[in-house]
């Protein structure tokens, strides 16, 4: 009888320890995106833009809390998959009140002493950090940049700002407000914002703090009368919230032991409220940003018959001569009047117009299976960045200045609200695959119709 107890209780115990590691090998799993830097130019890019913001923004220069962030920083680091790469990582204070942080490539993190602030507990300010590093991890800097460098598509046609409009959309009115809004390395799309709180949620709960912390501070921040600075820099993907509740479950739920607060934490949230407050930049200090309407205000006119000629350096073409170009070279992109909006996340997205950039080309140079191939990669990684974007017409064969084309037809959330319809219409030439994106809500698109074929066909290549 004692044996059977002795067995029956050691199974218990096995089968416990079996669901539990069930329930983490349950967890998301989740690796980079395309990226066309090394590891080790992330921590270039990432010292350069560090030095910048310390020159630019009012840092506490508290050792305390400083050396604070950095033990909190390390201990999550322990729990952070970097699939390999070693990274310097650095942590800063920053003495601005706003709610917000930001991590560069290269892992130099910086808190603004506002979300130290604003946190009520230890784990709180440990999720937004987790949350932070996991963007570090996962690289979503430079696979920003590498996308702006294609000109990709981002969640609405969004990201053109840093990539084509010069970085200027988005940025706040002063120093490091500008850096982090601005730049195209803290550009996140919203799919980058999800895998950042899934990551940061599984090293939540590996480094034993409470996994439920960070969706707690998200609504915290989500329920404040006006919407914090964090949402700027970190366009708030749906279902946040719920997301990171589903993480938790697959974690195995909530850890019994788990870890909420510290008196370590509670003593730097006193140090920094006795911080004095940093003097804000004069006004003229830094470039106003670019202005663009908000979205669910979009107005734009039919596009004029007449015509503006255009050099793109690859080819030559015509646009309606109502029409604004935005970029240069290879990175065009053409728009009328309100077809770039402000989807109110401090970033930029095409709503109505077109946009015209090049990727490196997949296989044999010039062959119909490389325009193929490397047409259904560059729909892939489109549909990586959009999660409800999907194709609607299978990519068909057909020609374009004398050149074989491809035409592929995808149905997209619009920034401006409901449903778009993007026509994507690739070419090569040499080593690369030139692609022309025309972009309209779903209900508007036969009305631009005409407007976009005159454009694909005026396309002249050099």
């Amino acid at each position: 009888m004692k044996s059977r107890t002795h067995s029956r209780c050691a199974f218990l115990v096995f089968a416990s320890l079996a669901a539990a590691v069930a329930a983490r090998a349950d967890r998301t799993k989740l690796k980079p995106g395309m990226n066309a830097f090394t590891p080790q130019q992330d921590i270039q890019m990432g010292q350069k833009y560090a030095a910048e913001a310390e020159k630019q923004s009012p840092l506490c220069n508290d050792p305390k809390v400083d050396a604070y962030l950095t033990k909190l920083g390390h201990r999550l680091i322990e729990h952070l998959n970097t699939f390999g790469n070693q990274y310097p990582w650095e942590f800063h204070c920053v003495n601005d009140k706003a709610i917000n942080a930001f991590a560069l490539p290269g892992g130099f993190v910086f808190v603004n002493r506002g979300a130290i602030e604003a946190a009520d507990y230890e784990a709180e300010l440990a999720g937004v950090m987790a949350h932070e590093l996991s963007h570090v991890a996962l690289r979503h800097g430079t696979n920003q940049a590498t996308k702006a460098q294609y000109a990709q598509i981002g969640s609405g046609i969004a990201g053109i700002a840093g990539g084509i409009l010069g970085g200027t959309v988005g940025a706040a009115a002063s120093g490091l407000g500008q850096l982090a809004a601005g730049s195209v390395l803290l550009k996140y799309s919203r799919s980058a914002e999800t895998q950042a709180d899934v990551m940061g949620t599984q090293v939540l709960y590996d480094s034993g703090y409470d996994p439920r912390a960070m969706a707690a501070f998200f609504e915290k921040l989500g329920n404040s009368k006006a919407p914090p600075e964090f949402f700027s820099d970190h366009p708030n993907p749906d279902h946040r919230i719920e997301r990171v509740d589903e993480e938790v479950e697959k974690l195995g739920g909530v850890p019994e032991n788990a870890q909420h607060d510290s008196p370590e934490f509670q003593a730097m949230k006193k140090e920094v409220a006795a911080l004095p407050v940093a003097a804000k930049p004069k006004a003229g200090t830094a470039a106003a940003p670019t202005s663009f309407p908000k979205a669910g205000t979009i107005r734009v006119a039919a596009p004029s018959t007449s015509r503006a000629s255009l050099d793109i350096g690859i080819a030559k073409l015509q646009y309606p001569d109502n029409w604004k170009k935005y970029g240069d070279g290879k990175e065009v992109t053409l728009a009328p009047d309100g077809g770039v909006v402000d989807p109110g996340n401090g970033q930029s997205a095409l709503a109505y117009g077109v946009m015209i950039a090049a990727v490196k080309a997949q296989g044999r140079s010039g062959s119909q299976e490389a325009l193929e191939e490397s047409t259904q990669k560059l729909v892939e990684s489109l549909q990586q960045e959009n999660a409800n974007m999907q194709v609607t017409e299978p990519s068909a064969l057909g020609m374009l200045n004398e050149q074989q084309a491809m035409t592929t037809y995808l149905r997209n959330d619009s920034p401006g609200g409901g449903m778009e319809t993007d026509m994507l219409v690739t070419t090569l030439r040499g080593d690369a695959l030139v692609y022309f994106v025309c972009v309209a809500p779903e209900k508007e698109f036969s009305q631009f119709s005409p407007a976009f074929n005159a454009i694909l066909d005026s396309v002249r290549f050099k």
